[in-house]
C-alpha cells in the first residue's frame, strides 16, 4: 500500500472559516475523509502545524518512509528556505499545493521558495488540488476512475 503524507502549514486549520471567498466553506477534515474513500489503496496521513520548525520535523519524520508528500506550506511557501532544504533532504517526492491560484493574488505570493525542491506544483483548484497531488504521487487511479 502506498503511503502519502499531507502536510498543511499555518492557518490551514481554519479552512471553512477563514476567508471563505478564497478558501471555500469546507473544513479539511471533511475533505480528508472523502479523499481517503477515493483512494482506498493509499494510506493517507495528515499533519497540520502553524509552526515552521514543526513542519520541518514532520517532513524529516515521514520523508524517509512515505512514498510521497503533499505539502501546502501556506505563507511559509514564500519565506522558508528551511522548508526547501527539508524537502531536498528526504527521498520522498513532494508536490507543492495551494487551494487558491497564488498567481492571481498579491505579488508577494508569486514567489515560492519551495517549488524548486518539489516534483511539481498544483494551485488554483480549491481543495481538489490535494486530490490532484495524491493522484500524481499514486500509480493507481481512485475507485471508479478509468483514467
Amino acid at each position: 500500500m502506498k503511503k502519502i503524507e499531507i502536510i498543511n502549514g499555518p492557518n490551514l486549520n481554519l479552512l471553512g472559516l477563514r476567508e471563505p471567498e478564497v478558501y471555500g466553506h469546507r473544513s479539511f477534515d471533511g475533505y480528508l475523509e472523502q479523499l481517503r474513500r477515493q483512494y482506498p489503496d493509499v494510506e493517507i496521513g495528515y499533519y497540520q502545524s502553524n509552526h515552521e520548525g514543526d513542519l520541518i520535523d514532520r517532513i524529516q519524520a515521514v520523508g524517509f518512509e512515505a512514498d510521497g508528500i503533499v505539502l501546502n506550506a501556506g505563507a511559509y511557501t514564500h519565506t522558508s528556505i528551511a522548508l526547501h532544504d527539508a524537502i531536498k533532504a528526504v527521498p520522498a517526492p513532494t508536490v507543492e499545493v495551494h487551494i487558491s491560484n497564488v498567481h492571481q493574488r498579491e505579488e508577494f505570493r508569486h514567489k515560492s521558495f519551495i517549488s524548486a525542491a518539489c516534483r511539481g506544483v498544483i494551485c488554483g483548484f480549491g481543495l481538489d488540488s490535494y486530490r490532484l497531488a495524491v493522484e500524481a504521487l499514486s500509480p493507481n487511479p481512485p475507485a471508479g476512475d478509468e483514467r
